[in-house]
């Protein structure tokens, strides 16, 4: 049965590779496509996608995604100060870390969306966002993927904190050099790196990238550094 279906798909002309999506309702029928030589590709809440290789050449059906997108937002205000939260759960919970707000990007958002969504949801503040300073690209990312974590830069539209209590144990604005000074802060290359990249930003010693809308022919954001015209 297998191979008279290959051979049918075959027959289509210019037909190589073969993308199946099976809703949850259909989920009966991914043992049948599984015994025509499909295999999953990847799945979401409603459905899952099961791909199939015809011709005998090494496979070009692009990967599942392989990177998850999060960010680290840098929040500060005129009086030296950065908006800092403590962790109700996740690596740092129980730690005493005070650090910036950070979360992953949801899917259809932006990085800028998704910073300044991530601070009001922890924190209750309305930010205006600035800058992505840089990103740290790492591993070892729950379910088998890498990550990119975006460092962005915000000012915040207002100052009245409203704490999330349901992942977020604590939060407050802190003097710049207390939250520098924090032992676990000095003890970590990659929280130290970020703080002071931010903090140059912030006292301008360094660029970040900004945000230019495009909107055509997909709507989209590029971000790139500041460039002198004068």
């Amino acid at each position: 049965m297998k191979n008279s279906f290959k051979s049918c798909l075959l027959a289509v002309k210019g037909m190589n590779g073969v993308w199946i999506k099976v809703a949850k309702e259909q989920a009966k029928l991914v043992p049948v496509a599984i015994e025509e030589g499909f295999w999953y590709h990847h799945a979401e809440q409603s459905y899952v996608i099961l791909v199939l290789w015809i011709p005998k050449t090494p496979c070009s059906i692009p990967d599942n995604a392989s990177h998850q997108v999060g960010i680290a937002a840098f929040v500060y205000n005129t009086k030296g100060e950065v908006l800092v939260v403590q962790e109700k759960c996740g690596p740092f919970k129980d730690s005493g870390l005070w650090k910036m707000p950070t979360g992953r990007i949801k899917q259809g958002e932006g990085i800028k969306e998704g910073a300044v969504r991530e601070v009001r949801e922890e924190t209750g503040i309305a930010t205006e966002f600035r800058q992505v300073v840089g990103f740290r690209d790492g591993h070892n990312a729950p379910f088998e993927k890498s990550d990119l974590l975006f460092v962005c830069m915000l000012k915040p539209m207002f100052f009245d904190i409203v704490i999330q209590d349901t992942e977020i144990s604590a939060t407050k604005w802190m003097a710049v050099d207390d939250f520098v000074a924090q032992p676990k802060m000095q003890q970590s290359k990659l929280l130290k790196v970020m703080a002071g990249v931010c903090i140059a930003n912030m006292e301008g010693r360094c660029r970040g990238f900004s945000a230019i809308e495009i909107p055509s022919p997909k709507p989209s954001v590029f971000y790139c550094s500041d460039i002198d015209t004068e």
